[in-house]
């Protein structure tokens, strides 16, 4: 199992994304996590922007085709896109994954 993040500007935008990662079963499921602040260096200057911070749920097989999805679908010039494998994932969980990605 592998968690990806990413962020996006509005919980708006995190839902639009979420569900059509879902729909296209390159995801699980997607968390739209609330509202956060982010600072980072953009260009050579601080930036300071609200974000909210997506958790995807997919597998490895899925990974190639969700960081191209991110890309095209997503408003940022440079979205953040991490997968995180996850080294222990309850059977029944893991099972479910698999199958809502069949």
């Amino acid at each position: 199992m592998l968690i990806v993040l990413t962020t996006v500007s509005s919980g708006e935008e995190g839902e639009r994304l979420a569900t059509k990662l879902v729909e296209t079963r390159l995801a699980a499921c997607v968390q739209v996590m609330p509202q956060m602040m982010s600072v980072y260096r953009w260009k050579g200057k601080i930036e300071k922007e609200n974000e909210h911070l997506l958790l995807i749920k997919t597998i490895e097989d899925k990974w190639n085709a969700l960081e191209i999805f991110i890309k095209e679908q997503h408003p940022y010039e440079l979205p953040e896109i991490v997968a995180i494998d996850a080294e222990s994932v309850s059977p029944e969980y893991d099972r479910w994954l698999s199958g809502a990605l069949d």
